[in-house]
């Protein structure tokens, strides 16, 4: 999909979490076509980067570029014995208070709750131990949409 991002941020490979419209989008010419196909809190990556910059206040360099991004793989840590390369699942976030190292790697930031994802990767199992004793396996997501 196509979107708008800031020059500085336009580069292939960029990974970035779309928080949300600014407050100035809500009356941006352009607004469909740079947050329209975004989802808020979703993880992208950029794939490519068009030409053709546009003025855009919110933005540092006060510049955007098209760029075409699709969602980014998220990189997980899970319980689940079950799981396996190229299965699929419904993602559940999982039952867990603790504030440990390894929290963002349990909650990533991009993976919502009944998110169905595909288990693109097997990294294995993850050599710490978790605080509630459980052994976890490092998985690399992709959606299914």
């Amino acid at each position: 999909m196509i979107t708008l991002i800031g020059v500085d941020l336009a580069k292939k490979g960029q990974e970035f979490i779309f928080l949300g419209p600014a407050k100035e989008c809500e009356d941006c010419r352009f607004k469909s076509s740079c947050i329209g196909n975004l989802e808020k809190n979703r993880k992208y990556i950029v794939t490519d980067v068009k030409e053709n910059e546009q003025k855009c206040s919110i933005h540092s360099g006060e510049k955007v570029i098209p760029v075409e991004v699709e969602r980014a793989e998220i990189d997980i840590l899970t319980a689940s014995k079950s799981i396996f390369e190229g299965s699929t699942f419904t993602y559940n976030a999982p039952d867990c208070d603790e504030n440990c190292d390894y929290h963002d790697l349990c909650f990533p930031d991009g993976l919502l709750e009944n998110d169905k994802c595909i288990v693109l990767e097997s990294n294995g199992k993850h050599k710490e131990e978790c605080k509630k004793g459980l052994k976890l396996n490092k998985l690399t997501l992709g959606f299914v949409i």
